[in-house]
């Protein structure tokens, strides 16, 4: 007996398998452009992005050598790699810890290495321009919430996992410019001078580079820092 509802059966194994060659033609595609930017363009997360910067950053998942490549064009950036096997949904099998860079975070910074090279480049295109402007004074110092926790968004016992348990985010509480005066995301956030003007401009120039950033717009558990992670997806709030 064939009726509409079998006939609908019939088929949702063909278009589930050819939905599924389609993603992989575009994410074949994808890398293959990719190394073809990358051949003739590397990534060097000191200089200013550009028009395949985001196809770079989001797709050096998949080429953790090319990664620690660019990492190590960056200059005055020291790391190490810091692998860490997956285990119940939590590991970082392409970290690496930031050792030292043109900011001060407090000790090392522990990342998989696309969410380092984004930060080098937020550090380097976002945050010194946006000092500079608001300041007339360079950044010194980055004051963070961490990077790593295996745990679920929010704590939530019912929840997906975080990206910090991944080490692929970092939280960013402030930041201290040269001569001592330190920015506040919990004090700042809503000041009408330089100092809302910076926190932002950090904010929204992040927004280019990593796939998640959120602020204290977004709700009140971000109240006093930036969330900033490479998902996959893309929110800017």
């Amino acid at each position: 007996m064939t009726g509409a509802g079998s006939t609908k059966r019939a088929r949702t194994p063909v278009a589930g398998r050819l939905i599924a060659r389609v993603l992989l033609a575009l994410l074949a595609v994808g890398f293959t452009g990719f190394a073809a930017v990358e051949r003739y363009a590397p990534l060097d997360p000191s200089a200013k992005p550009h028009l395949f910067t985001g196809l770079q950053l989001s797709l050096m998942r998949l080429a953790p050598g090319r990664c620690t490549a660019a990492l190590g064009r960056a200059a005055g950036v020291s790391f190490t790699p810091a692998p860490r096997p997956m285990q119940d949904g939590c590991g970082y099998p392409d970290g690496v810890r930031l050792r030292s860079d043109a900011v001060n975070y407090g000790g090392p910074v522990l990342l998989r290495c696309p969410a380092a090279v984004a930060l080098v480049m937020w550090e380097r295109n976002v945050l010194q321009p946006a000092a500079q402007e608001a300041f007339g004074r360079p950044a010194t110092a980055v004051q963070t919430f961490g990077t790593y926790a295996c745990r679920n968004i929010y704590h939530r016992t019912n929840a997906r996992r975080s990206q910090h348990a991944l080490a692929n985010a970092v939280d960013v509480a402030g930041v201290t410019v040269a001569g001592g005066q330190t920015i506040s995301v919990l004090r700042d956030w809503k000041d009408d001078g330089a100092k809302g003007i910076l926190l932002r401009r950090m904010r929204n120039g992040a927004c280019g580079l990593f796939g998640t950033v959120l602020s204290p717009d977004y709700n009140a558990a971000h109240a006093d820092h930036l969330h900033l992670d490479m998902a996959a997806w893309s929110v800017c709030r």
